[in-house]
């Protein structure tokens, strides 16, 4: 064997010698370290235990350790709420109430009152709104010369008191009024987006609902001028729907218990031939594609 063949054998003992050392001196350090880490948690155990006995056993210092811990978490949610709470500060709206459409039963007439429980329970809407409903029609029927119970028959058959009803040709509303057709009367309101406005609906529907009565000469014929049927050969029951519904408020209003499924009765109405036009009844035929509609039309012909 040469000497280079020495050396390198004498350098590759060394080297496993060396691995040898290194490996039995980290399985032991790694043993150590894992004897005194069992150690220590298990010192630090006993020091949990003996403080929890300890404070376990003092009842003014438990009662301290309680209040103290009580004050933080409050702290904590006090701290986590008050932005929260200043951001529906902001949203308040303390005038809110000036726009709801609502009233309370009791401060309505005993008339009035009967109506408006029979028409919430009928229709399954609110009594609050309901009744500042039945209240303005009283107010506005008796200013009109128009009996409420018919202006809320016309309401209850038109859009079951949603004020927020829409026909596919554009009659909006509780009253269900054209208000492109009837948009000057909108003005002294504000403007069209009044016609979404209960109240300011049904006082333009009285206002329609009057021409059209004014104009055909009795209440039957003025629902057909009102449903746009004025010169066909039938209004598809609307006019005997809205006096059915009448005739059942005015029986609630006279103090009769009706139930509030009762159906509506309609009698048959005579075949009536469509009249020739007169001048002023062709002032109310839709007017030609393009043009605007005048303010003699009718109120929603649907």
């Amino acid at each position: 064997m040469t000497a280079l063949q020495k050396l390198i054998s004498q350098l590759d003992t060394s080297r496993q010698s060396a691995a040898r050392s290194s490996s039995v001196f980290l399985r032991d350090v790694g043993h150590g370290l894992l004897e005194v880490s069992h150690n220590t948690l298990a010192l630090v155990g006993l020091v949990l235990v003996s403080v929890l006995v300890f404070v376990a056993s003092q009842r003014d210092l438990r009662h301290d350790v309680e209040q103290s811990t009580l004050s933080w978490l409050q702290a904590r949610h006090e701290a986590r709420t008050e932005g929260t709470d200043e951001a529906l500060a902001d949203l308040s709206e303390p005038d809110a109430i000036a726009r709801a459409t609502a009233t309370d039963p009791k401060d309505l007439t005993r008339q009035q009152a009967a109506v408006a429980i029979w028409l919430s329970r009928r229709y399954r809407v609110a009594p609050e709104p309901v009744s500042r409903l039945v209240k303005e029609a009283w107010t506005i029927g008796a200013k009109a010369g128009l009996d409420p119970t018919l202006i809320l028959a016309i309401m209850a058959i038109e859009s079951s008191f949603n004020p927020f009803a829409q026909s596919p040709v554009g009659a909006q509303g509780l009253m269900q009024v054209m208000t492109q057709i009837h948009d000057d009367k909108y003005e002294p309101f504000g403007g069209n987006h009044a016609a979404f406005d209960p109240v300011t609906n049904l006082r333009v529907g009285v206002q329609v609902l009057k021409e059209c009565i004014s104009r055909a000469g009795s209440v039957e014929a003025g629902l057909r001028y009102y449903v746009g049927a004025a010169n066909l050969a039938d209004d598809g029951g609307y006019a005997g729907k809205v006096l059915a519904e009448q005739a059942h408020l005015r029986q609630v209003a006279a103090g009769k218990v009706l139930s509030v499924t009762a159906p509506l009765i309609v009698a048959p109405a005579p075949v009536v031939q469509p009249a020739a036009l007169t001048s002023t009844e062709a002032e109310i035929k839709p007017a030609p594609a393009g043009d605007k509609p005048t303010n003699e039309q009718i109120a929603l012909l649907r």
